[in-house]
């Protein structure tokens, strides 16, 4: 009696560049201008990331930006040098109002984008206890202004974003889940219609506001959006800083996909600065290849999720 053959799980390595919480001072090595993040991402994807998650920055100060010009940039040479899944986030920076944060999305029209699925906390300010010698006024600054606002992600902001970039634009989602009550909303949207087809929930781990990067409460994350999705999704897990490695290690023997990225840490080991994203990602390949899993590759990434190609994007 023959047994039907099954595919190997393929786990989807995501790298996020640069983002905008980490700042100049923190690292010679964060991507700043648009040359950078361009040879970053193409150098992360060249080491096996299929998504690749991207931010801009003031060029001249490294300040997070906004600005679709500066996107555009990067975003053209990125898709003419790989063939990976460019997914610019619709977060930008907590600070950010959230018009400025959708224009390059909007005008890029990419397979994917980041979708933060509540308000909440996003407190930077503990970065400050050390002394440092700041490079720029801004960052210290930014840092501080985190104490006492609010990432706004209101219900009318996820529908809009839902609307007119999902079903606008043919955009889908990573939909990034700081704390358990973020799966719920998902949820919501799915059963309004919303949201539909196979979802990419990326559990968020370690930022102060959110859930704590436990291996309980990835256990219980999974636990929930099992309940919720059944086998309809998905899961990747990012970490911040040092608890980076641990959790996405565990995040792949659980079943799941892992995200890097400088934006996430910008280590790689302890107390060893990471001089690229391409070292996080072969870094954490070495930790699959070791538990006998694969690396899905763009392809792959794009069948599973559901994504429109990198043809129909507007750069």
């Amino acid at each position: 009696m023959t047994k039907t053959k099954t595919s190997r799980r393929k786990v989807i390595i995501t790298c996020a560049v640069t983002g905008s919480v980490h700042t100049p001072t923190m690292s010679p090595h964060l991507p700043i201008t648009p040359d950078q993040i361009a040879s970053e991402a193409i150098a992360a994807a060249e080491a096996g990331a299929s998504i690749l998650h991207l931010h801009a920055r003031n060029p001249v100060d490294g300040r997070p930006s906004a600005d679709p010009s500066l996107f555009m940039q990067f975003l053209p040479r990125i898709k003419q040098s790989t063939d990976a899944i460019v997914n610019i986030s619709t977060g930008g920076s907590s600070l950010m109002a959230l018009e400025d944060r959708l224009a390059a999305s909007l005008r890029a029209e990419p397979e994917m984008c980041s979708l933060n699925m509540g308000s909440m906390n996003f407190a930077l300010f503990p970065a400050l206890d050390k002394p440092v010698a700041w490079k720029h006024d801004w960052e210290p600054e930014l840092l501080e202004a985190t104490r006492s606002s609010i990432f706004k992600n209101t219900f009318a902001d996820m529908e809009f974003i839902l609307t007119r970039l999902g079903q606008g634009c043919g955009t889908r989602f990573e939909f990034e889940c700081y704390d358990v009550g973020h799966l719920y909303s998902l949820a919501h949207f799915r059963d309004r219609g919303l949201v539909s087809g196979h979802l990419f929930i990326q559990f968020v781990f370690g930022i102060l506001g959110g859930i704590g990067a436990d291996p309980e409460n990835l256990t219980h994350m999974k636990r929930i959006a099992d309940k919720l999705f059944d086998d309809d999704y998905s899961f990747s897990v990012l970490a911040a800083g040092r608890h980076q490695m641990p959790m996405i290690t565990m995040a792949a023997a659980m079943g799941g996909n892992v995200r890097v990225g400088l934006e996430d840490s910008l280590y790689n080991g302890r107390g060893q600065l990471a001089t690229s994203n391409a070292e996080q990602v072969l870094r954490i390949r070495a930790v699959l290849d070791a538990l006998s899993l694969e690396v899905a590759t763009p392809k792959e990434a794009r069948d599973l999720l559901g994504l429109k190609g990198g043809d129909q994007v507007a750069f």
